[in-house]
C-alpha cells in the first residue's frame, strides 16, 4: 500500500496470486449485437455469482489468527454477504451478515445457505447494527467496498481487462460504495493508462456522479437510493477511502434510468447468454445508450444474482 494509503498496482498483483485458483478468470465476451465494440466482463460466473468473491477472499486470507478465532462482520445488500459467507467458511472462519430488509429473498437465503448468521435490520441501521456487534462479540468488520484489502481484490478484474483488452478505450463499471471501480482504477491506469475508467450509476441513486462533480462526498437519502432495482448500488454514500481512488482513477460517472437497466438485463440474457442482476446490467445499458461515446468499450457484468421472479417478468415483457 502507498503511504498516502491508496491500493497499489503491487496490492492488486499480490492479490492475484491469492485468488490463483480461487476466483474465476473471467473472459471478456464479445457483444457484436451492441451496435459498437463491446465486450462484457461476466462477473456472475463467480463461484458465489457476483465479484465481490474476490474481495472478500482476499480480505480474510490477510486476517491475523486472533481476528481469525474471533470471526468477521459485514453489512450487505447480498452479494458481499454471500462472499464473505462463502470466503469465511473456505478458511473456517465464522461470518455474521448484517442485511436491509429490503434485501432480495434469493440473496438471504443463499448467504445463510453457505453458513453465516443473517440479522435484519432497517436499511438506515446496517451501519451502526455492525458496529454493535463489534462491540459485543469482538468481531472484525470486513467492508463491503471501503477497505485496502476488499479494493485490492476487486482491481483484479481490471488486472484482467488490462491483459485482455489493453486498447480499449472505455472500461464501464457499476458503482455502489466504489470498491469496485477503485481497483479496476489502480490496475487499468497502471497497466493501460490510455484507458478511460467510467462509473454508471442509476439515476435514482447518483451520489457517486454528484461527489465527482462537486468535489467531495455527497450523501443521498437511504429512502431515495432505495428507489432504483439495482439492489447493488443502494448505498447513500460512497466510501471515504474509496472516494480518495474514485477521485484519483476515474474520468467520468454516467447515470441510466431504471427502463434502460431492465432492457439491458433482458439483452443480455436473451442476445448475450448472460444472465445479470439490475446491478450488473447497469454499464450495459450506458452502453447501449451512446455507444459512439465510449468507443471500444469493456462493459463488467458485475453479478448474475438476479431474483427469479424478476428475471422472468423481464424475459416475458415486451416493453423492455
Amino acid at each position: 500500500m502507498a503511504a498516502n494509503g491508496l491500493v497499489t498496482l503491487d496490492d492488486v498483483r499480490a492479490a492475484a496470486a491469492r485468488l490463483d485458483g480461487v476466483a474465476v478468470r473471467t473472459p471478456l465476451i464479445p457483444a457484436a449485437w451492441a451496435g459498437g465494440e463491446l465486450w462484457l466482463k461476466p462477473e456472475g460466473l463467480q463461484a458465489t455469482g457476483a465479484f465481490k468473491l474476490r474481495g472478500a477472499f482476499n480480505a480474510v486470507a490477510l486476517l491475523d489468527d486472533d481476528a481469525r478465532a474471533r470471526g468477521v462482520v459485514t453489512h450487505s445488500s447480498g452479494n458481499h454477504a454471500q462472499a464473505l459467507a462463502w470466503a469465511a467458511r473456505e478458511q473456517g472462519i465464522a461470518a455474521t451478515v448484517v442485511m436491509p430488509d429490503a434485501a432480495t429473498p434469493v440473496k438471504v437465503e443463499a448467504t445463510r445457505a453457505l453458513g453465516a448468521e443473517v440479522l435484519m435490520v432497517r436499511p438506515a441501521e446496517r451501519d451502526s447494527r455492525v458496529r454493535e456487534l463489534v462491540t459485543e462479540r469482538g468481531l472484525t468488520f470486513v467492508s463491503p467496498f471501503d477497505d485496502a484489502r476488499v479494493i485490492a481484490g476487486a482491481g483484479t478484474v481490471g488486472l484482467e481487462i488490462a491483459a485482455d483488452r489493453p486498447d480499449a478505450g472505455t472500461v464501464l463499471v457499476p458503482v455502489g460504495g466504489g470498491g469496485l471501480i477503485s481497483g479496476i482504477g489502480v490496475a487499468v491506469k497502471a497497466l493501460a493508462p490510455g484507458t478511460r475508467v467510467v462509473g454508471v450509476e442509476p439515476e435514482l441513486a447518483a451520489d457517486a456522479r454528484d461527489s465527482l462533480a462537486r468535489g467531495e462526498r455527497v450523501a443521498w437519502d437511504p429512502a431515495d437510493t432505495y428507489r432504483t432495482i439495482a439492489d447493488g448500488v443502494r448505498l447513500p454514500v460512497i466510501g471515504e477511502l474509496t472516494w480518495e481512488h474514485i477521485r484519483r482513477y476515474v474520468d467520468e460517472i454516467v447515470t441510466v434510468p431504471e427502463d434502460a437497466i431492465l432492457a439491458a438485463m433482458r439483452l443480455l440474457a436473451v442476445r448475450g447468454r448472460i444472465v445479470s442482476e439490475p446491478t450488473g446490467a447497469l454499464t450495459t445499458a450506458a452502453f447501449l445508450a451512446e455507444p459512439e461515446r465510449f468507443g471500444r468499450a469493456v462493459a463488467v457484468v458485475s453479478g448474475g444474482n438476479a431474483d427469479p421472479a424478476l428475471l422472468a417478468r423481464v424475459l416475458t415483457s415486451s416493453g423492455v
